[in-house]
């Protein structure tokens, strides 16, 4: 069908999905090939979704002896293989073998190597930045000749390890975190997924030792991994180490790196402790925002409250900003919590005004109803904010204690 081949070519997932409902195969081919071949080649995960609800085959033999899915792993989409490859459960054994293995030769050849195998081309690659601005990971993508790839070979191996029940030893899997040394590459980010995931002891500790190592990429894996097992199964709604972030208070001490130190500090604001909340307060006047802005959640004793409230007045908007959610979610009553959620009201950040404006709101402050009309005209991408609505519910309150 020629109308489903130009909708799977432009990516648009709503016909697509359409004419799949009115009948359209799945399997319909263009120069031979199936469409789930056009979407695994343009990297379009909504699309392929899609003709895989629809019954789609992702082991379909194709002319060349590979698959969907197979193109799926050399193509380097960590995403779209998994959802090719969840999409028939079980696969057959022969299949479940054939993935890793064929993830691991892209991985260990590397991406550019393996590229230059396939093609036989000796010529300049091409490279690009591709951003999910979904989930806010990036990957590198590779092009010599017809052939396009993406360097995500380690984190399809990670996930189809981890798919099939691989336990893959820590000491590889942050080799394979640190060979894309940036902590939102897709394969950093599913090496923390999956690490982060182990709920046993024996990753709690060496995850915590490796914050003991000089080079500072290996202490902030370290503890991305710690903010992970803190977190918990969030599915699961079971959290292990809950309580063991006070155990990162000596790394937190002398961590002079503020990306690791912000990142041990996020970590640790998930438990409390007189030693956490000391810490925090010692980084009251960091240099850096990302780790001033963490203080506030280290801080869960009233006497504390007059330091915190310091951070209202900080010059950058990131820092007022997370202090002013701080004070939003506050539950207790002190009078200098409201005037400072009042003083926020006035910040040059609309997205500040707002939130200080529902913090006074829900406090159920009457400044909240003059300090509204300080937040001006809604810019177009905050306008479904539920916090909008705090006024509202306030007088909605208010009118419904009133007498009748």
């Amino acid at each position: 069908m020629r109308e489903l081949v130009a909708a799977v070519r432009r990516g648009d997932v709503d016909e697509v999905t359409a004419l799949l409902d009115s009948g359209a195969d799945p399997d319909t081919l263009q120069d031979g090939l199936p469409v789930l071949c056009l979407a695994v080649a343009a990297y379009d995960r909504p699309v392929a979704e899609a003709l895989l609800r629809a019954g789609a085959d992702p082991l379909r033999l194709l002319p060349d002896g590979s698959t969907p899915l197979t193109r799926a792993v050399d193509g380097g989409s960590h995403l779209l293989t998994h959802a090719l490859a969840t999409s028939r459960i079980p696969l057959p054994a022969p299949v479940r073998a054939e993935l890793p293995d064929r993830a691991r030769r892209w991985a260990e050849a590397g991406a550019e190597a393996e590229l230059r195998r396939v093609t036989g081309l000796t010529g300049p690659v091409t490279r690009i930045r591709v951003e999910d601005d979904e989930i806010g990971w990036w990957c590198e993508q590779l092009t010599l000749g017809p052939v396009t790839v993406r360097d995500e070979h380690r984190a399809v191996l990670t996930s189809m390890e981890a798919l099939y029940g691989i336990r893959t030893s820590f000491d590889e899997l942050v080799a394979r975190a640190l060979a894309h040394p940036d902590r939102d590459h897709v394969v950093w980010c599913d090496v923390v997924f999956t690490l982060g995931r182990r709920f046993d002891e024996e990753t709690w500790q060496w995850s915590r030792d490796l914050l003991n190592h000089p080079d500072r990429l290996h202490r902030l894996l370290a503890a991305e991994i710690l903010l992970f097992l803190i977190l918990g199964d969030l599915v699961e709604q079971s959290d292990p180490f809950r309580d063991r972030g006070r155990e990162l208070v000596p790394w937190a001490e002398q961590e002079e790196d503020p990306e690791v130190l912000a990142a041990l500090l996020h970590a640790m604001t998930h438990d409390s402790a007189p030693e956490i909340e000391a810490v925090g307060l010692s980084y009251l006047t960091h240099p850096d925002p990302r780790v001033r802005a963490l203080v506030p959640d280290t801080v869960h004793h009233p006497e504390s409250l007059t330091t915190v409230l310091t951070l209202v007045r900080d010059e950058d908007p990131g820092v007022r900003e997370a202090v002013c959610h701080w004070l939003v979610h506050h539950r207790g009553r002190e009078p200098e919590v409201g005037d400072a959620l009042v003083a926020l009201t006035h910040d040059e950040r609309q997205p500040i005004r707002i939130c200080a404006v529902s913090g006074l709101a829900v406090r159920d402050d009457p400044r909240c109803v003059e300090a509204e009309h300080r937040i001006g005209p809604v810019a177009e991408e905050l306008r479904d904010d539920e916090a909008l609505l705090d006024v509202w519910r306030y007088q909605q309150r208010r009118e419904a204690a009133e007498p009748s």
